[in-house]
């Protein structure tokens, strides 16, 4: 596997959560792997964006000739961790017509009225599409953490659940790539800081992020079990500094082009004889 320009180590080695892993003892104002500064990193996003568009050009064009292959991007973070600039700055760079989006909110009754996961599996991305969670199932299993609103049994119950249905979309062609953003509790108060005295960003801001964080160790605690009873063979989990907002963009565009890169997507040939159609263009 090549290095990306600027990187000594590949983020997908260094952010992989393997055995023992500890969420208190992972960094979130570092750039592991890359030598380089701020500047360099927004310069090496941008150079890559091509890259990762052809990429998903590729597993699009393959779907529309048969292919079954798709990617879901799961994103995981706190409040202002990056999770908008991250679909923004680097799914944003690919066709969107190939990008399915969603964002899994408080439940509805209608939702709430069934299992968890109900909801999630009309969501999954189709062959051929980039699917995107921004939040995901596993706020099932945080939140309900933090607040007691589930018992151990059931939080037991659904990571299996969610194990197994990660292993159905793996066994469908599904690529799983799970990103949990880590932000340090000063970052995130000066983001909701900036996010108060700038007009333009009120919309960004709810009331309950100040509430939530009085929670803090809760959720890091939530994480950590989440990391230890779902991140598999089959669909791992990484954990990348997101104090850094350049290097947490970075580092998830690299994720998804190793992942993409390692399907083999091919050109499809078409359905077609290529030398009789440039015939008949000349007579076009």
């Amino acid at each position: 596997m090549s290095l990306p320009i600027g990187f000594t180590d590949h983020p997908a080695d260094l952010l992989r959560v393997g055995q023992g892993f500890s969420l208190a003892a992972a960094p979130t104002d570092a750039a592991p792997g890359y030598s380089g500064k701020k500047i360099d990193g927004a310069e090496t996003l941008a150079e890559r964006a091509p890259v990762l568009a052809q990429l998903q050009e590729q597993l699009f064009a393959e779907s529309r000739f048969g292919g079954q292959k798709s990617v879901l991007l799961v994103l995981q973070a706190m409040d202002t961790a990056g999770k908008g600039g991250v679909v923004g700055r680097v799914v944003g760079a690919v066709d969107p017509q190939g990008v399915k989006l969603k964002s899994f909110k408080s439940p509805t009754e209608e939702e709430k009225a069934h299992d968890f996961l109900w909801r999630v599996r009309p969501a999954a991305p189709e062959p051929g599409m980039f699917g995107v969670f921004d939040r995901s199932h596993y706020e099932d299993v945080l939140i309900h953490r933090v607040h007691g609103w589930a018992d151990e049994q059931e939080l037991e119950r659904r990571y299996a659940a969610i194990n197994d249905y990660e292993q159905e979309l793996v066994d469908s062609g599904t690529t799983i790539v799970k990103v949990m953003l880590n932000i340090s509790q000063d970052e995130q108060l000066e983001r909701l800081s900036a996010r108060l005295h700038d007009p333009t960003k009120y919309w960004k801001y709810s009331p309950t992020d100040l509430d939530e964080r009085q929670y803090w160790p809760a959720y890091m605690d939530a994480y950590q079990r989440v990391f230890e009873k779902t991140s598999t063979e089959h669909a791992p989990w990484h954990v990348v500094p997101a104090d850094k907002k350049w290097y947490a963009r970075m580092a998830v565009q690299e994720l998804l082009i190793k992942e993409l890169g390692g399907l083999n997507l091919q050109w499809p040939a078409g359905d077609f004889d290529v030398a009789a159609e440039r015939a008949r263009l000349k007579d076009a």
